[in-house]
């Protein structure tokens, strides 16, 4: 073999593997599944990105998740009731903002949900009877918990409060984990937890489609396909954690004012520029119902929102008009979670 030959060789050797798209779905962060797919200058490199992206997310569930006993949040609902106490900055940001989204849907979202909520499980068909919601309901006001901005402390009003971060936990999940593509040099890509989910760049000169699913149907049966460049998409409903009794659905949407189910949509999907805020704003319909969430979502300059409401029928956010690249629908069965469309 001559040296030239040698030298070619040496060359096609040198050069970077294919680039290509990346996608992976792993189940059990969070307690849900998680799905990431990027384009990448080689498939080394996109799985690198991915694992990195999972580890963010796996940090976050042992700082957040009320199932682990040694978590912040954890640590919180067992101290805050006796005095301020120090929390990490990335907490007190979290919390400041939920108070913030508490304000704005007029209490439909409150963290403190959670002083009834955790005497429900879904998994196990428990839930709490009257005596036990009249008891535990006034500790259910996002204004019990206090901070100080100056000292970065929290703390209780009362004892028998508690919160959940879970209303905004996999939304922020998702934007921790897009900044650490963003870091990485990752300009295009869609990372989901559940049904929120946040996506950046396009895909070569063409929107990412989005589909809102019927979770009643196939999975290639959607309601609406929305056309999405750098934005946020979040969708919640009573699917995703519940349990039937006397026909009755129980599930884990809680309305604060009464500590029950909130039923009065089927589901909900707003889209913004960012999947905290997306996923926050997206249980608002279950607790005000769709005419008062709706007149909340057309104040928001930067979200739109689609609504199925009880009985099937579809109403978007001014925002949201046909032209605009949605694909409206008339009657359909509950929406349930977001996946982009190939």
């Amino acid at each position: 073999m001559n040296r030239a030959w040698c030298l070619a060789l040496l060359a096609c050797f040198a050069l970077p593997a294919h680039a290509e798209w990346v996608r992976r779905i792993t189940d059990g962060i969070m307690g849900t599944r998680i799905t990431v797919e990027l384009w990448a200058d080689d498939k080394d490199k996109g799985e690198r990105a991915i694992d990195a992206v999972l580890d963010e997310m796996r940090r976050l569930d042992e700082s957040m998740s009320t199932y682990k006993p040694t978590s912040e949040v954890s640590q919180v609902n067992a101290k805050a009731a006796e005095g301020p106490m120090p929390i990490s900055k990335e907490l007190f940001d979290l919390l400041t903002t939920a108070k913030e989204y508490s304000v704005l849907t007029d209490g439909a979202f409150d963290i403190t949900y959670a002083s009834v909520g955790y005497l429900y499980d879904f998994r196990k068909r428990v839930r709490p009877n009257e005596a036990q919601i009249t008891k535990a309901l006034p500790a259910v006001d996002y204004r019990h918990v206090l901070l100080d901005p100056k000292k970065q402390t929290v703390q209780f009003s009362q004892k028998g409060v508690r919160i959940d971060l879970g209303g905004i936990a996999k939304g922020y999940s998702v934007d921790c984990g897009i900044e650490v593509l963003k870091s990485l040099g990752i300009i295009r890509a869609y990372v989901s937890a559940g049904g929120d989910s946040r996506i950046i760049g396009d895909r070569f000169g063409k929107p990412w489609m989005v589909g809102i699913r019927d979770p009643r149907k196939g999975s290639d049966d959607v309601i609406t396909r929305i056309p999405l460049v750098d934005a946020a998409i979040s969708t919640s409903g009573d699917y995703e954690r519940y349990f039937e009794e006397d026909g009755v659905r129980y599930h884990h949407i809680i309305d604060p004012h009464t500590g029950h189910s909130a039923s009065k949509v089927r589901s909900a999907t707003i889209i913004g520029p960012a999947a905290i805020r997306t996923d926050g704003l997206s249980k608002t319909a279950f607790v005000l119902g769709p005419d008062k969430a709706m007149e909340i979502y057309n104040r928001i300059d930067d979200i739109d929102a689609i609504i199925v409401k009880l009985d099937g029928t579809v109403i978007h956010s001014k925002g949201l008009e046909p032209a605009k690249g949605v694909e409206p629908a008339k009657s359909v069965e509950p929406a349930k979670g977001v996946e982009p469309a190939h």
